[in-house]
């Protein structure tokens, strides 16, 4: 293989610039002619891409977002959009492609390689840490950071006026963000679409750290809660209990911008570089993962097939530490 091509897909994460960096520079170390394709699927469809060069992703590392830019792309679902995506590959001699993104982004590169016999090579790109075959995701880490400095932040203000905080993080369909920044940030309570909602549970912890003088509560919600956002919940407790005077704030986008961390920025390195090797190997078809600190090879479709890691008992650590 002698040229391939990369583009980020789906929402931004941070790191995802330091996976770019990381492609290009590899495929120029294996002597790889790389071409960037801007804003994800469209960009194919559209035949826009960009040559690129080690130079081309210099003091790109320590960014958020994405230099190549992302857009969802309606026409990509359909096998038309796909065919079109293929010739143009095809006219710009692109042999192979590396897809930064999540699962909706894996599908796209699943269909490219099984309709339309591109090899494709996913790399896990996205904040809340649910795609399956990999214990963690390019986005992850620094998100959780964000999250528990807004939290901290928090429960400042909330223990100044001895207040209850209703904090809603990202995460729609994984509580991977609210369960983790929440034992961090020593909520009294973490909310998650992984774990049916109690109200009574809920409104009991209330009542017991208030009558045990706590100055401060905070109950973090994941947004995809299956009893609903922040706000939601907090007018639930409002209308159900004595807890009428609460706040909320929903820390939102935030959690995807910035620079990235260190841990972001490393495993982004090592994802990019993999899914290089993956590509001049003969692979197509798979997604670069870690598993156990080790990068690992596996099925796209395991991305949809298998769970995300959640591990229930984090629920019980963060209850055992909140009295």
């Amino acid at each position: 293989m002698q040229h391939i091509g990369v583009l980020t897909s789906g929402g931004d994460a941070p790191g995802m610039n330091a996976a770019i960096r990381a492609v290009v520079r590899a495929a120029e170390y294996y002597n790889v002619k790389v071409t960037g394709i801007r804003s994800g699927y469209q960009g194919m469809i559209d035949g826009d891409f960009q040559p690129m060069t080690a130079r081309s992703v210099s003091d790109i590392i320590h960014h958020g977002g994405t230099i190549l830019q992302t857009a969802r792309c309606e026409a990509f679902r359909e096998s038309a959009g796909r065919d079109i995506a293929r010739r143009n590959l095809e006219a710009a001699g692109i042999e192979g492609v590396v897809v930064i993104g999540g699962d909706g982004s894996y599908r796209g590169a699943h269909k490219l390689y099984e309709e339309q016999g591109i090899p494709t090579i996913g790399v896990p790109g996205t904040i809340d840490n649910d795609i399956g075959g990999t214990d963690y995701t390019i986005g992850f880490f620094t998100a959780i950071n964000t999250a528990v400095e807004a939290i901290d932040r928090i429960r400042d203000t909330a223990a100044s006026h001895d207040r209850i905080f209703f904090v809603e993080v990202m995460g729609r369909s994984s509580g991977y963000i609210a369960i983790i920044s929440g034992i961090a940030g020593g909520a009294e309570e973490i909310l998650v679409p992984e774990s049916p909602t109690d109200f009574d549970k809920l409104i009991g912890t209330l009542r017991k750290a208030r009558d045990s003088h706590k100055h401060s509560m905070i109950i973090l919600v994941a947004e995809g809660d299956e009893a609903g956002g922040a706000t939601a919940i907090a007018q639930r407790v409002a209308r159900d209990s004595e807890f009428t005077d609460t706040r909320v704030s929903v820390i939102g986008h935030i959690q995807r911008g910035g620079a990235p961390s260190a841990m972001d920025r490393v495993i982004a390195s090592r994802m990019g570089v993999a899914s290089v090797q993956a590509l001049l190997q003969g692979e197509g078809g798979m997604m670069v993962g870690i598993d156990h600190h080790s990068i690992e090879l596996r099925p796209l479709s395991d991305a949809w097939e298998t769970h995300s890691r959640f591990d229930p008992a984090l629920l019980d650590i963060a209850k055992i530490l909140s009295i």
